[in-house]
């Protein structure tokens, strides 16, 4: 099985690093999806999630408000203004996606695009 390495970085610093399956990203065109050996692009990122299908068939989601991509065969850097990760359990899971509304909220993008990122939150979190 072919895998990409995913990198997701902040001003803060990197937040996520992994060989992963796959990555929907949300393009500022709409949503697409990048698989390993991807064709060479660079794109604008809208606020929204991020969805990583891991190595390990588990997926993460990241709640971010703008940035861009660049994906090449082998791997896909994500420079965000902001990110969330939205895992764990419990209060923590509470807090994250809290903290992914608010930051969806604050992005300067469209309120249709707004409105289903975070929609889209919320349905992850009730599947968790």
């Amino acid at each position: 099985m072919k895998l990409l390495k995913l990198e997701i970085v902040t001003p803060d610093g990197v937040i996520f690093d992994a060989e992963v399956k796959q990555v929907t990203l949300p393009g500022s065109e709409g949503e697409f999806g990048v698989l390993p050996e991807h064709a060479t692009l660079v794109s604008l990122l809208d606020a929204g999630v991020i969805v990583i299908d891991q190595a390990d068939n588990s997926e993460v989601a990241v709640a971010i408000n703008s940035g861009y991509v660049k994906v090449d065969e082998e791997k896909t850097t994500c420079i965000v203004d902001g990110a969330v990760a939205i895992s764990g359990e419990g209060s923590e899971l509470a807090l994250a996606l809290e903290k992914a509304k608010a930051l969806l909220k604050s992005a300067e993008a469209s309120s249709t695009a707004i409105a289903s990122a975070v929609s889209r939150v919320e349905r992850i979190g009730k599947s968790l």
